[in-house]
């Protein structure tokens, strides 16, 4: 995909890994529309980035929300090319601890968010898609989620996140067979220890040991690093179906 002048939404768009890959999408000449909960930082990136990037409040579990934001696309720019899935949230708790069995709520949430969240963006930006004039071998678009490396080496603590994210990796080969005949293809990208703002209230110690364990580089990642597979994904009309570690070789230990 040629995207320079397509038009991407992208969840989770006003910081951390969805910020950096709004910043690059628009540097590359996409017009971005940010769904965020964070009105704030969204609104500030947008009126940073110019024109052809706009922002809209977003709760991505919401059908309306979701929908508001794909017919903003649509109305302002001409369509939907690109939807990048990064909007989510974290939970640690143990399956039992002292104080008795993990909160359902809470793993509810997450789950709700996380994985029920992206397929409501999933199902909602494949219908905008297939309305789009196809180029090349019947493009009509290009869906790419976030899953992490929790969802193969969970660690304690990590039941709820690594299901909800193991079940993004689940449902990326099905959903890709779904929307293959209306040309749209569907990735997953799945991150590492990636230096977000989650980490900034972490002791330097802390920091240094978790930037230890990657095989190489033994460094933390850069949000523009997962933003450049983003990218990659987008660009390369051949990658399909498929979840791509981007973690620096890593392999979780139990804690």
């Amino acid at each position: 995909m040629d995207i320079n002048g397509k038009t991407a939404i992208i969840t989770g768009g006003a910081s951390g890994l969805g910020g950096a890959t709004t910043r690059l999408f628009a540097e590359k000449g996409v017009n971005v529309v940010i769904l965020d909960r964070d009105k704030e930082k969204g609104e500030a990136l947008a009126g940073e980035l110019g024109d052809h990037v706009r922002f809209l409040t977003c709760d991505v579990t919401s059908e309306e929300n979701v929908q508001a934001a794909i017919e903003l696309a649509v109305e302002t720019f001409g369509g939907v090319h690109i939807a990048c899935n990064f909007a989510g949230i974290a939970w640690a708790q143990k399956t039992v601890g002292k104080d008795g069995p993990h909160s359902l709520d809470a793993f509810r949430k997450v789950i709700e968010v996380n994985l029920i969240g992206s397929f409501n963006v999933i199902r909602l930006a494949a219908i905008a898609m297939m309305k789009n004039e196809p180029w090349g071998d019947n493009q009509r678009g290009v869906i790419i989620n976030t899953a992490s490396v929790a969802a193969y080496e969970g660690q304690m603590g990590q039941a709820a996140y690594s299901a909800s994210k193991g079940g993004i990796v689940g449902m990326t080969l099905p959903i890709a067979r779904d929307l293959a005949r209306e040309g749209i293809r569907v990735n997953t990208v799945a991150p590492g220890l990636i230096k977000t703002p989650l980490f900034e209230g972490l002791p330097e110690e802390a920091v240094k040991s978790l930037s230890e364990q990657p095989l190489h580089p033994k460094r933390l990642g850069d949000p523009a690093e997962i933003a450049h597979a983003a990218l990659f994904i987008a660009e390369n009309d051949y990658v399909n179906g498929e979840t791509i570690r981007v973690d620096a070789g890593i392999r979780m230990q139990p804690r």
